[in-house]
């Protein structure tokens, strides 16, 4: 399945900005018209350390992201929503993968 995300910093999505209550509202959104989730928040996503290794030329200028202790991520399998994001928090990096494969055997795994 693949598998569409932003991440940037947990300082910025968390704390500077209102991801949250955008994610609320979706998530209520779906609850109304009886839709399952297809968009998770993820901190300290495990994708990011594999995705940063395949993909070092497109992660070089994310420094800060390096430690995925300080990363949050937001994941969906819908396109446009990560898109959307992307627009709205112009402070993340966004990308895609695939998964379940040998690297990434949870896509939703992260550390806590």
């Amino acid at each position: 399945m693949k598998y569409y995300f932003v991440i940037g910093s947990r300082e910025f999505l968390l704390e500077k900005e209102a991801v949250e209550e955008v994610i609320r509202e979706r998530a209520y959104y779906y609850q109304l018209k009886n839709k399952p989730a297809d968009f998770w928040i993820l901190p300290s996503p495990e994708f990011w350390n594999y995705y940063q290794t395949q993909n070092s030329k497109q992660t070089s200028e994310l420094k800060n992201l390096s430690d995925i202790k300080n990363c949050v991520a937001i994941v969906s399998t819908n396109k446009d929503f990560i898109c959307w994001i992307k627009l709205r928090y112009q402070n993340v990096a966004s990308g895609s993968f695939l998964a379940p494969n040998k690297a990434i055997k949870s896509p939703l795994l992260f550390r806590t």
